[in-house]
């Protein structure tokens, strides 16, 4: 009996002694965790800080961006409204990027669907020339399309701009598409061939709904990259004002800053709302046939 109680004893100590590691383990995780949100607070505050001082200097009323504030106008924002260039700008910009959007959304499709469903010669050497125009820096595409419409006789324009834009943004879908192409079962478009289904339904009743999430987020991409692009349609663009080109010309006088600052802030805040509503449409329309956005998104 005496030895029982002696290894109970030893035991209950032994087991008194596990707390310690548990400690350990727990100040380890709540160590990780502080990295990991001090992380995320220095990636948002550099992806993001810059907009949020931009928005806080287009109230003030000073066309100094500096501390303290001369006071808090909504001046800058009643100039910006009564601007007309600055409508003709965003007019400009917003039909080139509706015009791009769904072209880059059928040439990206169709060439994800040519790389990842089909067999052919120099397939890589087509994907890789696909790919070019994501690795070539945006200057020398622009470049290079003003001294090809230049030698072509073609009047630079709007439509120099959309070609150009669709050059650099289709290939961002054809990427985006080709991955998730790449995750999906192809037996899914096989079992529906055999169920009796020609190509066209199964291409809109099996492997559409399925690309959804990957089509509007290419969709927010190509529209925001065609919207915002300033490069290329600087050099393109001609004697026509898109609004990256009418912010940089507007610039260019200190006086018009603060202006600049207030669109800027409307503009981007309107983006965002874009997105935020195109997220909470694709996700009621996959909760109702059944499907979470994130584990498709995340997929």
């Amino acid at each position: 009996m005496e030895t029982v109680r002696v290894d109970v004893g030893v035991r209950e100590r032994s087991t008194g002694a596990a707390p310690g590691p548990a400690l350990t383990i727990t100040a380890r995780r709540r160590i990780t965790l502080a990295l990991q949100a001090a992380f995320l607070l220095f990636v948002a505050f550099v992806l993001f800080g810059p907009v949020v001082i931009l928005a806080i200097f287009s109230f003030n009323d000073s066309i100094v961006l500096g501390f303290p504030f001369k006071g808090l106008t909504l001046s800058w924002y009643a100039q910006a409204w009564g601007e007309p260039n600055l409508w003709g700008s965003l007019a400009a910009s917003l039909k080139v990027a509706v015009v791009v959007t769904p072209v880059c959304l059928i040439l990206g499709l169709a060439s994800a669907f040519a790389l990842t469903r089909f067999r052919f010669r120099f397939r890589g050497a087509v994907g890789g020339f696909v790919a070019l125009p994501l690795v070539i820096p945006w200057l020398i595409i622009g470049v290079g399309g003003l001294l090809f419409f230049s030698s072509a006789g073609v009047r630079l324009g709007l439509p120099t701009v959309g070609i150009m834009h669709v050059v650099i943004a289709f290939p961002l879908v054809t990427a985006l598409l080709s991955a998730q192409l790449f995750r999906l079962d192809p037996h899914l478009h096989e079992a529906a061939l055999d169920l009796g289904a020609d190509e066209r339904t199964t291409l809109r009743l099996v492997v559409l709904p399925l690309l959804l999430p990957t089509l509007a987020a290419s969709a927010i991409f190509v529209f925001s990259w065609s919207f915002n692009n300033f490069i290329v349609s600087f050099f393109t663009a001609g004697f026509d004002n898109t609004f990256p080109i009418w912010v940089f010309s507007t610039l260019r006088r200190a006086r018009d800053l603060p202006m600049v600052n207030a669109i800027s802030t409307l503009i981007s805040a309107a983006q965002v709302l874009v997105v935020v509503v195109a997220w909470q449409l694709l996700r009621r329309a996959m909760e109702r046939r059944g499907q979470d956005i994130r584990d498709i998104v995340a997929g």
